[in-house]
Parts: C-alpha cells; structure tokens; sequence
C-alpha cells in the first residue's frame, strides 16, 4: 500500500446543517436551522441533493429535517468521531498542523516535526494560522443501499463535538462495545449562550429513536450482534483493517476535498457562525480531545 496516503471510509454522501449560498461570486455555507443530505457532486447551484434528502424532507414539518435515522459505521467511538486542531494553509488548502492538545504533526520547509499541542487558545502557531476544533463522523442513514459507504459530517463546532463524543462513549459503554448495533438518530438542538447573545445556536446531538427505550435498544442491538457474528460477519477484523487505514497517511483530507473545506474552515461571512469559545471552554475541549483520537488521524 502506498504510505502517506489515509485511506478513510467510503463516503456515499454528505450531511450539514443548511447550505452553501452564492456572495460576491463565491459560494459559502450558510447556518441553518436544518439538516441537507447531499451527493458528493457539487454544481453551479450548489451540492445536489440525495435522493434520501427527499424521503425524510416530505416527513418533515415545514420540509425541515431535524432528525435523521442512523446507525454508526463501527464500535469504536474514536473510528466514528475523529476530532483533532486543525489548521490549514488558506492559499494552498494543505494542512498545516493537525494536534490532539498533547501532541501535535506540523509541517516545516524540511518535512514533518512533531511539536506540543497546547490547544488553540495557548498556541502562537494556532494564532496565526487560525487552528479550530474540527471533527468528522461517519454515519450510516437508512434508507442507503450500501452496506459498507457512510455519509460524513464535518463540523467546527465545539458543542456538536462534545455531545457527539459524550454520547459515542455512553453508548458503547452500555451496550458492552456494540454501537454499530443500535439503532439512533442525528438530532438537531438549539441552546442559548451569553456568547451568543441568547440568539439560538445549532449542534447535532447523537439519541436513540424516539419510540425506544434503553433497555429495548441495547437488547435489540445485543441481538443483531450475535446475529451478524453467527453469519461470519467480523466486525474487529474490520475495525482493525480501517484503523489501519486511517493511520496510512499524516492527514486525513485529502487534495481534492480541502478547496470545498476551506469555505466551510475560513468562511468569509461568520454572522451565524458558533461564537468563539473563551478559555475555560477551550481548556475543556482540549481535554476532550486527549480522550478523542491520535495525532493523526460545516456546520455546528
């Protein structure tokens, strides 16, 4: 296999929160108080819609889709949730230094270095190149024919991050490592902050279906479980094998998706935007994302 190059999950589709718009001849991500289910084709108008996006906007009230049914791609909280600091080069879209706010990959004009990762909020580096919590999850939505291929959600925002994380690890505590299993839903929450003016502020939130129980989803999730290891279907091997993968290269994106990311990182507009998080709270996510990932592995 060629070294360098991450291999990540197969992704059959993208899922935000509202849409890109066109401003002064640039198309950028505007907040909205709704899920978009896209392809990964991407035209003059926009991204284009998945046909799934269709099925759950009819059921919807108002044609807004605030829940979605999921399942996750693996067990493994820290496979379904990668979140590190990021920072990337806005002229050239590269990475520049991805950290765990332990340990950090930087680029230098002779390679790589590994350096401290005290966090965005100590960091000079970050500073400058403008750094910010960035996560991805993988999630499966049903409907989709592919067994294997996940829709991905990429945020930069500090509460969907720390509600996915929280929740990933609760449920593959109780469910004695079976996440895959169960079956949930990407929720949409709003909250109100002093930072942000007690205007409504948009995360993602990670439950069971509403007509579950606990004890009915765990039980359920148990059984599809030894199902699915009865008929040969093994789950370690495959979360080996993407680990594995995911470990090939020093970052994630590749080439060809960080144009597209670095509206979504740098966007040029930020009236809606997350408010920045004072120091008691990026101390929190610093420690959050010690628990998170390793140094290597739009929306809120």
């Amino acid at each position: 296999m060629i070294k360098g190059l991450a291999i990540t999950p197969p992704i059959i589709g993208r899922i935000s929160i509202g849409k890109l718009v066109n401003k002064n001849d640039k198309w950028l991500p505007e907040k909205d108080d709704s899920f978009t289910l896209t392809t990964q084709v991407q035209s003059r108008n926009g991204w284009l819609l998945h046909p799934l996006h269709q099925r759950y906007a009819e059921g919807a009230a108002n044609g807004k889709i605030r829940a979605i049914p999921v399942r996750v791609l693996f067990n493994d909280s820290e496979l379904n949730l990668r979140a590190e600091y990021s920072a990337f080069d806005r002229s050239t879209g590269r990475p520049l230094c991805v950290g765990n706010g332990e340990t950090a990959k930087r680029v230098n004009e002779g390679g790589m270095e590994e350096v401290t990762c005290p966090g965005p909020e100590y960091c000079r580096f970050a500073h400058e190149q403008g750094c910010k919590l960035y996560g991805r999850l993988n999630l499966q939505v049903e409907g989709q024919n592919d067994e294997l291929g996940s829709f991905i959600f990429r945020t930069t925002g500090y509460n969907s991050v720390r509600t996915l994380a929280a929740r990933l690890r609760y449920f593959e505590a109780v469910t004695g490592g079976h996440t895959r299993h169960l079956a949930l839903q990407l929720k949409l929450r709003a909250k109100s902050t002093t930072q942000s003016y007690r205007t409504p502020v948009y995360y993602v939130d990670l439950t069971l279906r509403d007509e579950d129980t606990l004890a009915q989803a765990v039980s359920t999730a148990l059984q599809e479980a030894e199902h699915y290891r009865q008929s040969g279907v093994d789950i370690a091997s495959l979360e080996h094998t993407a680990r594995q993968l995911l470990h090939n290269g020093q970052f994630e994106d590749g080439e060809d998706e960080v144009p597209l990311l670095l509206d979504e990182f740098y966007p040029e507009q930020t009236e809606q935007s997350e408010p920045e998080n004072k120091p008691a709270n990026l101390v929190k996510a610093t420690r959050l994302t010690n628990k998170l990932g390793t140094v290597v592995p739009s929306t809120k």
